[in-house]
């Protein structure tokens, strides 16, 4: 039954993807044969994801081998879950009208989603470079997966060329710590660091500042989110959405493990870094997307911002700071999933063109449609009342118990500043007329997309006015995000 335990879900996901793969190659020469593997992936995922949430319920806890079973990794696997079924609801309608009859479309995002489970499950470095490269592999694909977009292509290949140097700094990291502790499971090189006194040692550090730059790409915090903007411009927006809510919470899951578990006796090195870090991504990110009058870029730049406020929560490196995360990446996956939907259906040939000032009237002609959409930028501005505000009051009560006052100040003028680029959209539904007679004419949340809209909007308000389980879950999977107790030097020589 261990294998329940250890990578259950994973294994069944897997298989799942292997079937798929063979429907795809077999029968992928209409729309209707596009919608049956999309509908056995929502199949996949949903099986997937009931059978982590009963694995959490009966997780023995702890490690085996190099995989974790507390329950952060099942917390955050239900995230990646969650983000990856929305985007799959998002496309049903998505593909068929943008013409993407590509099977293998679903096939990737099932087997990305592989890929952040094994990421965030993971209890030693090579496990986490494994999991990180099927989930690049398969999402560089995605992002070019409309062959008659040339932006696509352009984004994919910025994101592949920046991805291969972020991986190779990533390796290259984890040859180092190797070097030095003479091992790759988290909990062992802790133990290492602690009793060879390896804290000063220069091999070791030189390895954990290539693994933050590594992680630095992969999460898109600046300078080294160069990448994030021109892909999420270029992909389709279901894609977009996947990569800003699901590929974004692994990552961060995967940072946190690493630095509470395998690097916390490096604090003194790796802390003034990972705030640096915190306090240029929230500044820069919110900048540059002040700029921005095309809705999809100034989304990507939004989403540099709230990695920003993630950073600030790593940057405590404490397990109040993993519950923090967990509750934000909740809350910043139905608000962004929620938030591309409206741009999915407000647009057309991949919304690389829609402005802030096309959603003028939309409360007029649209008035649900218009309502979701204010919940969604009220929610990422972190307005009270929304699940976004409960989210970034944990973050900041998680920086201030640790100490770190400046950021949490940084953090708070911040989100004042994103203010410029979120109530905009909003005045423009509200306070200002349609531009034409049909304007909004095809602005229709039908299907499954008007079901993504209407759920993540709900559970926004939901989560915003009734946070209480929802934090209590988030809080205990956090305390489990440590070195399991029965760990012992014997068990792992």
């Amino acid at each position: 039954m261990q294998i329940v335990w250890t990578m259950g879900a994973e294994t069944l996901l897997t298989l799942w993807g292997l079937i798929l793969l063979l429907l795809a190659g077999s029968r992928h020469t209409t729309e209707a044969d596009v919608r049956l593997t999309g509908q056995l992936a929502l199949v996949a995922l949903t099986s997937s994801l009931v059978w982590t949430v009963w694995a959490w319920i009966v997780s023995p806890g702890g490690t085996v081998g190099m995989v974790a079973l507390d329950g952060f990794r099942y917390a955050a696997s239900v995230l990646v879950l969650g983000g990856a079924i929305l985007a799959v609801l998002l496309s049903f309608d998505y593909v068929s009208r943008e013409g993407i009859l590509v099977p293998e479309y679903y096939v990737l995002i099932v087997f990305a989603t592989i890929g952040m489970m094994v990421m965030v499950a993971a209890a030693d470095l090579v496990l986490v470079f494994l999991g990180i490269e099927l989930m690049s592999l398969a999402v560089y694909v995605l992002v070019a997966i409309n062959r008659r977009s040339v932006y696509g292509a352009e984004g994919a290949l910025k994101y592949f060329l920046l991805g291969a140097f972020a991986s190779g700094f990533l390796l290259y990291g984890i040859a180092l710590v190797y070097g030095a502790t003479g091992t790759t499971h988290l909990p062992l090189i802790a133990a290492r660091i602690d009793t060879l006194g390896l804290v000063g040692n220069p091999m070791l550090l030189t390895g954990v500042g290539l693994l933050l730059i590594g992680f630095g790409f992969k999460v898109a915090a600046v300078p080294f989110h160069m990448w994030a903007p021109d892909v999420y411009d270029g992909a389709p927006t279901p894609i977009s959405g996947f990569m800003a809510a699901a590929v974004k919470a692994a990552g961060f899951a995967v940072v946190l493990r690493v630095i509470v578990i395998a690097l916390a006796g490096t604090e003194g090195f790796w802390g003034g870094i990972v705030w640096w870090l915190a306090a240029i991504t929230m500044v820069g990110g919110n900048l540059m997307a002040l700029a921005q009058r095309r809705i999809k870029r100034m989304l990507a730049y939004s989403s540099v911002g709230h990695a920003g406020y993630l950073l600030t929560a790593v940057a405590s490196g404490t397990t109040a700071a993993a519950g923090a995360i967990l509750f934000y990446a909740l809350a910043y996956t139905l608000m962004t999933m929620g938030a591309f939907a409206v741009v999915a259906v407000a647009g057309r040939r991949g919304e690389r063109d829609l402005l802030i000032d096309d959603f003028a009237g939309l409360g007029a002609r649209r008035p649900w449609l218009a309502l979701a959409m204010a919940v969604f930028m009220l929610s990422l501005l972190g307005f009270p009342g929304t699940a976004g505000f409960i989210g970034k009051w944990y973050v900041l009560t998680s920086s201030i118990e640790a100490g770190q006052w400046m950021l949490a100040v940084v953090l708070v003028m911040a989100s004042v500043a994103s203010a410029g680029y979120y109530l905009p959209v909003v005045m423009q539904m509200y306070m200002e007329r349609p531009r034409t007679e049909d304007a909004h004419a095809r602005t229709r949340a039908v299907g499954p997309t008007r079901i993504v809209v209407a759920a993540t909007a709900i559970l926004l308000l939901v989560f915003g006015l009734w946070p209480g389980p929802a934090l209590h879950l988030a809080r205990d999977a956090g305390r489990t995000l440590r070195p399991a107790v029965e760990f012992t030097f014997a068990a792992h020589e």
